[in-house]
């Protein structure tokens, strides 16, 4: 089985730097496919209370048969949870719906004016030992510096939308600055390197799939990263990019593939706005 290199946060925590993504899993299905993923040789499963699937992930943890110690679990407070009690009735309901003895990172979702107060809570959640890290998602520099002004204990992880695409310099230097770890989400832009030229034809020299390239890429940027699949296959070809290094002339080649391109929304105007579903999400 591959052994994925771990990323080491500034608490000390270890979490391996390829993870599983359960977004837009249903609960129904995701205790299978974290089972599958635990046999395909991961240990780092990702979730949000958002995604209505903690329940089923706590099952596949409980019944893995492999050692708590040995996975890292991390989930997240939503939108609708920021503030102070909010924040601290929302971890409550993590743990309740996963059912286990702690939550290795619970991280807040995405930046909000009052989210200042939920991270005055889950700072609460972290000295009591229910959880063992505690970090933010797409939190932009000015957000992080409106959380920094006031917080008691540093991010250790800040989650983002990261890919070719979209590849967040200015947002990844300011967390290496001030010793945060950087994990992306959608590393693959949910399948679609897979059609760009440039990566496929670097993958022809490999061996490798785009995809497979594209996740090389960022861990050799220092970033970790969750990929999401239903596939045994793709799970492990995820998994299998540890045996090749991207040259320097193929590094710049990718960082040249740069556009600013989000699949996701614009941090800066969650946080001005928030998330209303009946205005954000596309009319079918």
């Amino acid at each position: 089985m591959i052994t994925v290199p771990n990323i080491e946060l500034n608490n000390g925590l270890e979490i391996p730097m390829i993870g599983f993504g359960t977004f837009k899993i249903g609960n129904d299905e995701v205790k299978d496919l974290v089972l599958k993923a635990f046999e395909a040789g991961y240990r780092h499963i990702d979730t949000a209370f958002y995604y209505k699937n903690e329940k089923g992930i706590g099952e596949a943890i409980r019944e893995s048969g492999l050692s708590r110690n040995d996975i890292i679990l991390g989930s997240k407070i939503w939108l609708d949870d920021v503030g102070y009690d909010n924040t601290k009735a929302a971890f409550d309901s993590s743990m309740e719906n996963l059912k286990l003895d702690y939550i290795d990172l619970m991280l807040i979702h995405w930046p909000r004016p009052d989210a200042i107060g939920s991270w005055k809570a889950l700072e609460e959640a972290y000295a009591s030992r229910r959880v063992k890290a505690i970090g933010v998602c797409n939190y932009k520099p000015s957000h992080l510096d409106e959380l920094l002004a006031t917080a008691n204990i540093k991010p250790v992880l800040n989650q983002i939308e990261c890919h070719p695409k979209l590849q967040q310099k200015e947002t990844i230097d300011y967390c290496r600055a001030n010793g945060i770890a950087v994990e992306a989400w959608s590393p693959i832009m949910k399948g679609q390197v897979m059609e760009m030229a440039p990566l496929r034809k670097i993958g022809e020299r490999f061996g490798k799939t785009a995809a497979q390239v594209t996740l090389r890429w960022h861990l050799q940027r220092g970033l970790a990263v969750i990929p999401k699949s239903s596939s045994m296959a793709r799970m492990k070809q995820n998994l299998d990019i540890l045996d090749f290094e991207l040259t320097n002339e193929d590094m710049n080649t990718i960082e040249g593939l740069d556009a600013g391109y989000r699949l996701g929304f614009d941090p800066d105007y969650i946080y001005e706005n928030g998330f209303d579903p009946a205005r954000d999400l596309p009319k079918k």
